[in-house]
């Protein structure tokens, strides 16, 4: 399942992210992994969460992180939940593609039995229709 916590810039996501990260450590019988764009959350998420930084792994774009994902979910057959922080930082394409990324999200998801969230800075409105089913605004 692929859930989008969407708001404008300074809505709170982070917040709700740090929140929602710590208390999927709290239940999960296996790992969880925060993505983030740079190192900032660092000391908001517990030790207990796999903390990725995209940069250090120069990841840019909706193919490389897709790609990326997806090797974490190869690797660690208990990955339970995934967090991406700034995805349209990771991916500057912004709502070009948004959509047939979440699809292939969705489908990767169902196979690993990974539940997967995504920040998106934006308005529903902003984004494709096809993607307010799995949307919560902030």
């Amino acid at each position: 399942m692929v859930t989008l916590i969407i708001g404008k810039k300074g809505s709170g996501k982070t917040k709700k992210l740090i929140q929602l990260a710590n208390e999927a450590v709290e239940k999960s019988s296996g790992n969880v992994v925060v993505i983030e764009k740079g190192a900032g959350l660092t000391y908001d998420v517990t030790h207990r969460a796999r903390l990725i930084d995209t940069d250090v792994y120069g990841i840019k774009g909706y193919a490389m992180l897709l790609g990326f994902i997806s090797g974490i979910c190869a690797g660690n057959y208990d990955v339970t939940d995934i967090f991406v922080d700034s995805t349209f930082k990771i991916c500057p394409e912004g709502v070009d593609g948004v959509e047939d990324f979440i699809t292939k999200l969705d489908a990767l998801s169902k196979e690993s039995d990974a539940h997967i969230t995504l920040l998106v800075s934006s308005d529903e409105a902003e984004l494709p229709s096809g993607l307010a089913a799995v949307c919560e605004e902030i």
